[in-house]
């Protein structure tokens, strides 16, 4: 859930006791989403002079379609309002956070979803139009309609690596504490 959300207004919250369903709010903005071993994760940390986009969401949405939609090349793969579309349903929600000199851009890819899990999401008071009141089933669109995920990892790593892809030494690392604006939800 982005850190402005509202379990109340967002969450069938009986379903999610019952279900003992956690609910993490994140740092960043965005919509609420469910999670599970068929979400497709991307997420570009960036310095602002890396870029040759303003660090405004509208710009780093343009820019990250452009991204996809050139790896991809799944035909009628869009932006639209917020939301990475194909045709006219959503195959994606991303969550961004600005600061200074620096951004985050994260997406949550729908592989696959499991109709029994949109049940524990309320449809939301702020929600982009062209959604038309539509429920969950009938406004996504899983991307394994379109490729297979392997291909579609192997063309986005291929396509983006050259680009903006740093190699690193995972041992240097230091670990620290996680962001103390991300935290589980008690609902």
């Amino acid at each position: 859930m982005g850190i402005s959300g509202d379990p109340k207004s967002l969450l069938h919250i009986d379903a999610v006791k019952n279900d003992n369903i956690p609910v993490i709010k994140r740092f960043s903005g965005g919509g609420t989403v469910i999670v599970d071993e068929n979400t497709l994760f991307i997420s570009f940390i960036m310095n602002k002079q890396d870029v040759d986009t303003p660090p405004f969401p509208e710009p780093i949405l343009r820019w990250s379609t452009d991204l996809y939609s050139k790896a991809w090349n799944i035909p009628n793969f869009h932006l639209r309002e917020n939301d990475y579309c194909i045709g006219d349903k959503k195959c994606g929600g991303n969550a961004q956070y600005i600061k200074k000199d620096r951004w985050l851009h994260h997406t949550s890819f729908l592989w696959q979803f499991h109709e029994d899990n949109m049940r524990y999401l309320q449809l939301p008071a702020r929600r982009p139009k062209y959604r038309l009141d539509r429920d969950h089933r009938d406004f996504l669109t899983p991307l394994k309609e379109h490729d297979n995920i392997e291909t579609l990892i192997e063309k986005f790593i291929t396509n983006v690596k050259p680009l903006y892809i740093t190699d690193f030494d995972l041992t240097t690392l230091e670990e620290k504490p996680h962001r103390k604006a991300t935290q589980f939800i008690q609902i």
